[in-house]
């Protein structure tokens, strides 16, 4: 059995085209959406919107840990435009051709800055994409594997579309019980996996992942999430803990065979 993995694939639709190539299934850890690159300023919905000016300028403050201030330079860019209405039609555009490109089985779950309400618009029988499948504190058994998946990031001062809180991640992790392959946008907290080396700040990391792979002992724990992560593969006791990395930017799927 041989599965591909990807992770943070931030609208790049010609790459995902192509990640389950050789591959029986395809397995995707969200952020599918695309709202501002911040290696290149001029992609996304934001400057798309505003200009690459103003996404360099969003980009400045938030690097500097200046939220406030970002969310206030925000606000001034909005004034006058129906944020809701702009943001999902620019997201429905995405998901049509990102959807479209996923080969069939996929099975997905959601990133912090997707939105999962639209995502039934998309997946599923009758849909653009009808051959995925979306878990999210949920399990599937591939080639006798068994997978569970928990979809979302947990809340941070960046305020991303889907963040919840860590008792609501917590109860989604619990639910899942004892799997071979632990599939999560985000890290399991641990410092070296969490740390973006290019943006040097710790990303939100989950205890309840991490309490469960020491006390579960899956084979695999895979999530994505940090971009430039200083260790992007540990060892956590009988665990191998593995970012699949940005898939933006690399186009290629991180391979799991048995």
């Amino acid at each position: 059995m041989r599965v591909h993995v990807v992770s943070d694939v931030h609208g790049n639709a010609q790459a995902l085209a192509r990640a389950g190539d050789g591959a029986d299934a395809l397995v995707c850890l969200g952020d599918l959406v695309l709202f501002l690159d911040y290696a290149d300023h001029s992609r996304g919905i934001f400057p798309d919107l505003f200009g690459t000016a103003n996404a360099d300028r969003i980009v400045e403050l938030r690097t500097a840990r200046r939220f406030e201030e970002a969310r206030e330079f925000s606000r001034g860019l909005w004034a006058g435009i129906d944020r809701e209405a702009a943001t999902l039609a620019a997201v429905r555009r995405q998901y049509a051709e990102l959807f479209a490109a996923f080969p069939a089985p996929t099975y997905a779950t959601y990133g912090n800055v997707d939105m999962p309400s639209l995502w039934p618009e998309y997946a599923g029988e009758g849909t653009v994409s009808p051959g995925t499948t979306v878990l999210d504190g949920e399990r599937v058994e591939l080639g006798g594997l068994v997978f569970g998946f928990v979809g979302g990031g947990l809340r941070t001062p960046m305020n991303t579309p889907f963040e919840i809180s860590d008792e609501e991640y917590a109860a989604k992790v619990e639910a899942l019980g004892e799997v071979d392959v632990l599939c999560s946008h985000i890290p399991p907290e641990v410092p070296d996996l969490v740390y973006d080396t290019v943006a040097r700040r710790f990303e939100r990391g989950s205890r309840a992942l991490l309490d469960a792979i020491r006390r579960t002992r899956p084979r695999y724990s895979l999530f994505g999430h940090v971009h430039q992560p200083l260790s992007a593969r540990m060892r956590i006791g009988a665990t191998e803990c593995v970012n699949v990395g940005h898939f933006a930017s690399t186009g290629r799927p991180w391979v799991l065979e048995w």
